[in-house]
């Protein structure tokens, strides 16, 4: 998966607006490249866990030809899903995951898949 600058720029900027607590939200998905980002809300406000709220008209960019990718930050933990993360997945877990380390900007994308998490090759 390919992820531009301008997308990771946006992600990186939301992880700082929102800490110490995780940021979250979707980013949108072409042709196994990140074509824009839609910021969603952390209805938890944590800094360990996320529950993700966006906007219902985000969801038809689907029909639109999109794939969407969920997206959250760990303030200063490695950019992997955490228990919690794999936890709580439910329907989000069939969607490919990018996670960014705020304090480090590091970001790793994975698959979700019955409680353990593979990793996908960023480019």
């Amino acid at each position: 998966m390919l992820v531009p600058a301008e997308v990771r720029r946006e992600l990186e900027r939301h992880a700082l607006d929102e800490a110490p607590n995780e940021a979250c939200g979707l980013v949108l998905i072409r042709d196994e490249r990140a074509v824009g980002y839609e910021r969603g809300r952390n209805a938890d406000a944590s800094p360990y866990r996320f529950r993700l709220e966006v906007e219902p008209e985000v969801w038809f960019l689907e029909d639109e030809g999109y794939e969407l990718a969920v997206f959250h930050s760990h303030p200063s933990s490695p950019p992997k899903p955490s228990r919690a993360d794999l936890e709580r997945a439910g329907l989000w877990a069939a969607r490919p995951w990018l996670i960014l380390r705020t304090d480090t900007r590091e970001l790793a994308a994975w698959r979700l898949d019955n409680g353990s998490a593979s990793p996908i090759p960023l480019a």
